[in-house]
């Protein structure tokens, strides 16, 4: 009884220290941001884990210096501060200065830098589409920024047909997708469909959809699908892909029905693995529906079916049941499952199987020891943990190594063997750290990631868009020439024919005048055109800035979370960017979602409120697509942001009548008088291309729509302060 209490207070102060450290260390850093010293640190290649010299060390806008042979550094620096560490022979690395401890930094080689190097000299009238495509398909998988660089360059050439523009776009959501940019993949298959309709990028799109946790437009897409002609493998795909949409909505009884016509007609094609591994779906089903019953039979059918065949399908399956057993305590049937996965990767190439698979070898063996040490095997427990870290180390797989190490000191410590519990447990501290360190440096690259993939698309979207504003004026030109050379013969015909001047007079004026109310119908389309075409880059470009600005102000975490709500709306901007009218309802969504980001934003500057009245029928009014975002945004930068103490901003949707809908967007701020005198010289030079676009597109949708929209800005206050904006809408 003493020596487990002995073992349990040692384990107690392993466990404490770290945290206590932690917060000491956390103390010290409050009162030394400031506070300039010399951090210390080195360079090592991730490969061979050997120091890297003469490597370009520098904080921004502050200190420089470079690597020594052994790779080390010093360097001014302070709490906050950003390091860069550039060569090149490797990508750059950002790093986040967190305290005064030593650093150490991982860098990983750039292959093919000579050969980018070389193809970029290549000069580019001399590269043809399919040039730019090939190279995109070969380095994508390891560099997503040179892929869509190469799918821009080839959508920037000229004359291009539907289908090449279609073959670019699928290619450009194949990146995305494999990169788990599912926003982006969806946005450029719709665009492909838009220029060549295709089932194959429309069963891409349902996946797409699926990825991003759309599922309701996954389901309906891929019914759709259904009722096309389909090939037997698309047909497969569409089947699976539903039953996988309707178990993430919940509703498993639809979701075993697909997966049961999957398994008959793969196992009619005698594809033995395929079949396999959907029994592992449909049990998975009925255990997640608690049929147990049913499940442990799929299940069983599935392990059968498994051991037919050694292929990629099949080990998936057997990891899949083994994890069944796992959860149902069956340690014996899921430790002989797992061993026969690993014997069939070695047979099924496991080298191309990536780390953050569930089927690699590394994890196998750590929930084979796992298994066997809640069985109270601690030796045999302890010789497949050992395996699981040799493995993990091999392949660099940082995540089951710590797993693996910290269950190894745990069994260790079960088993009694203190010292060897002490040095495991040293040893998953070490690797913890590595793993934090690592961690640090791929959430700062995954966000200047996501940055630059956002820049780019945006250039590719409005290359697009210039394309077919391009061509929807030279469509107008060649209509203005047609009309004009039907005038030339229309005169001739006058003054061939005197006996007829008099009825042509009054049929050319007639034609004329139903010409100049299509041209001005139109020269109307093509202005709205052009005023979206502006209004989305510039919301763009504000939303950018307050990303920017939020990201230089908070974590990384929290910008992330910023920057996957503000991808979310900017797609349902993109979305809407062609019509001219929405319902009201999605347009408050899209306020709603705006609004959000603003307050997550300001949090302490202005509280908001969003009333919709329950009379008011949100669907039987239209309203022009981000009509209200700049009266929402002026509310809270010009007339919040000026304010000392936190304001207040509401919006409301009511119903003044049965035609017409009124919204009042209102704000306690400082009010527009004081606002124009508060802006800086800089400030009143710039004109708010915002509020301009907004008042010509009113303008031109009144004239081609009737009035519909109306406007009125007011004070609220007598002292001039406060603003207030209503809109009435009127119904079709």
């Amino acid at each position: 009884m003493r020596t487990r209490i002995y073992i349990l207070c040692i384990l107690c102060i392993a466990l404490l220290s770290p945290a206590m450290q932690a917060q000491q260390k956390n103390r010290a850093v409050s009162r030394s941001t400031n506070e300039i010293f010399i951090l210390r640190g080195s360079v090592l290649d991730t490969e061979t884990m050997k120091p890297v010299n003469k490597v370009n060390v520098e904080v921004t806008g502050g200190a420089y210096t470079k690597t020594g042979r052994d790779g080390e550094f010093r360097i001014e620096a302070k709490v906050g501060d950003e390091l860069v560490v550039k060569s090149e022979d490797f990508e750059t690395v950002y790093y986040t200065v967190k305290d005064k401890q030593r650093i150490r930094v991982e860098v990983r080689p750039l292959e093919e830098a000579i050969a980018l190097e070389q193809m970029q000299d290549v000069e580019e009238e001399l590269v043809s589409y399919k040039t730019y495509l090939s190279e995109a398909q070969s380095v994508y998988r390891r560099d997503a920024a040179a892929g869509v660089d190469q799918v821009a360059k080839a959508l920037a050439i000229e004359g291009l047909s539907s289908q090449e523009r279609a073959e670019s776009f699928k290619l450009l959501g194949d990146i995305y997708s494999f990169w788990k940019q599912y926003d982006l993949a969806i946005t450029n298959y719709k665009l492909s469909i838009k220029n060549t309709p295709s089932t194959a990028v429309e069963i891409a799109l349902a996946k797409a959809y699926y990825n991003n946790k759309s599922y309701q437009e996954s389901i309906r897409l891929y019914k759709r699908l259904e009722s096309k002609k389909l090939t037997p493998q698309q047909l497969v795909t569409v089947k699976e892909g539903l039953g996988d949409a309707y178990v993430a909505t919940g509703d498993y009884v639809t979701s075993i029905t697909n997966y049961e016509a999957v398994e008959r007609t793969v196992s009619e094609l005698n594809k033995v693995s395929e079949a396999a591994r959907v029994r592992t779906k449909i049990g998975d089903a009925y255990d997640q529906q608690g049929a147990q019953q049913e499940a442990a039979s799929n299940y069983n059918k599935a392990a059968q079916l498994s051991s037919l065949e050694k292929t990629e399908s099949s080990v998936r399956a057997k990891t899949n049941i083994a994890d069944y057993y796992s959860r149902n305590k069956s340690y014996d049937a899921e430790i002989e499952l797992r061993k026969s996965a690993i014997e069939d990767l070695s047979v099924v190439a496991p080298d191309s199987i990536s780390n953050d698979d569930v089927i690699t070898t590394q994890k196998q063996n750590y929930k084979i020891g796992f298994a066997l040490a809640a069985q109270n095997k601690y030796d045999e427990s302890i010789t497949f943990l050992n395996k699981s870290i040799e493995e993990a180390k091999r392949k660099e797989d940082l995540t089951v190594e710590t797993n693996a190490r910290r269950r190894l000191s745990e069994v260790y410590r079960d088993k009694g063997d203190i010292d060897k519990f002490k040095e495991a447990y040293e040893a998953y501290k070490e690797v913890v750290d590595l793993s934090y360190n690592r961690k640090e440096q791929e959430i700062s690259q995954a966000t200047r990631f996501a940055k630059d993939i956002t820049e780019q698309q945006n250039r590719i979207i409005s290359l697009e868009k210039d394309r077919q504003l391009n061509e929807s004026r030279y469509q107008l030109a060649f209509q203005e020439q047609e009309l004009v050379k039907a005038r030339d013969t229309r005169q001739k015909v006058i003054i061939g024919s005197l006996i007829l001047v008099t009825a042509l007079l009054m049929l050319t004026a007639f034609a004329m005048y139903r010409s100049s109310k299509k041209q001005q119908y139109a020269n109307n389309v093509l202005a709205l055109k052009s005023l979206r075409s502006q209004m989305n880059p510039h919301f763009i470009f504000n939303a950018l800035n307050s990303v920017n600005s939020f990201i230089a102000t908070n974590d990384e975490r929290t910008a992330n979370r910023y920057l996957s709500d503000f991808s979310i709306l900017m797609r349902a901007v993109l979305e809407n960017s062609e019509e001219d009218f929405i319902p009201l309802s999605s347009e408050i969504d899209l306020i709603k979602r705006y609004t959000m980001l603003e307050h997550f934003r300001f949090k302490n500057r202005f509280d908001y409120e969003i009333v919709v009245d329950k009379e008011l029928d949100v669907d039987a009014f239209m309203i022009p697509p981000m009509l209200l975002q700049p009266y929402v945004e002026n509310a809270v930068w010009h007339g919040m942001r000026y304010k000392e103490e936190k304001g207040k901003l509401q919006i409301t949707f009511a119903q003044k009548d049965e035609e017409t809908a009124v919204i009042t967007v209102s704000d306690d701020g400082v009010g527009r008088k004081r606002s124009k005198e508060l802006k800086t010289e800089n400030q009143k030079k710039q004109k708010s291309k915002g509020m301009g676009n907004i008042k010509k597109r009113i303008a031109i949708l009144n004239e081609m729509y009737g009035d519909r929209i109306s406007v009125a800005v007011s004070d609220i206050f007598e002292n001039g302060e406060g603003t207030q904006v209503q809109l009435f809408i009127k119904k079709a």
